[in-house]
């Protein structure tokens, strides 16, 4: 697979790429999100997380938890700690702005983490979730590794995240919005141009469908299903350790 990074003159590894790329784009990320995708990311995150309900989770990780949008969510199933972690200090400061304003610091921490190289025990969460992070990982078999590890037995991972529409008209919709009018929007809005050109690549990229499927039952896990959201513009994947 290969490896696509924000920023093509840089001599840095794809995490420090990824990580810089977040600082940069933190104050203005959560109102491009969801200008950008028209507020269906909302949507596709409330039904990953009614995904949860049925397994009753206690303890949460959200990986690459960003400004905490789906740590926040992921409230609703019940749970008593939910734990965020992010490579981005900037990106986790908007997040822990908003959950000070909404009095949630009691059950939502937010902590500086890497992906591949989870600072938990193993066995020690019921769930553990991500949301349009696990594209940007350098190495995704180890991370996908470190959610297997760090999963209690029988826990379940869900992980939301872009894919390719595969049928006329809307895959040609999806490519020219997203390679054209996506990438001219992140720059009128935002400090860095080279992170809504990377967001496309990226996409192109990432092994969807069946094909990260297989590599999450490499990692271990069972019971892995797909549910492509919105003409397979996303798709929200589970499994179970």
């Amino acid at each position: 697979m290969a490896v696509i990074k924000p920023y093509i003159h840089s001599t840095k590894g794809k995490k420090e790429q990824v990580a810089e790329m977040f600082d940069n784009i933190a104050p203005r990320y959560d109102f491009l999100n969801h200008f950008l995708s028209f507020g269906i990311d909302k949507i596709w995150r409330r039904k990953a997380i009614r995904l949860l309900f049925k397994h009753t989770p206690l303890e949460i990780l959200d990986v690459a938890t960003g400004t905490g949008d789906f740590a926040l969510e992921s409230l609703k199933t019940g749970a008593r700690r939910v734990i965020g972690v992010d490579i981005s200090e900037e990106m986790l400061s908007v997040g822990r702005a908003k959950i000070e304003m909404l009095g949630v610091g009691n059950r939502i921490t937010l902590q500086k983490g890497d992906s591949e190289k989870l600072c938990f025990s193993d066995n020690s969460f019921d769930a553990v979730i991500v949301a349009f992070g696990v594209r940007n990982f350098e190495n995704l078999s180890k991370g996908l590794d470190e959610f297997f590890r760090v999963l209690k037995p029988e826990g379940i991972v869900c992980i939301l995240e872009f894919s390719r529409p595969k049928y006329f008209p809307v895959k040609q919709i999806y490519n020219f919005y997203s390679f054209y009018i996506l990438p001219f929007l992140g720059r009128l809005f935002s400090k860095d141009k080279s992170a809504y050109l990377y967001l496309p690549k990226s996409v192109e990229k990432f092994p969807d469908g069946k094909d990260f499927l297989s590599i999450l039952t490499l990692s271990g896990f069972s019971q892995t299903s797909q549910q492509r959201q919105t003409f397979g513009v996303a798709t929200i994947y589970t499994g179970i350790k």
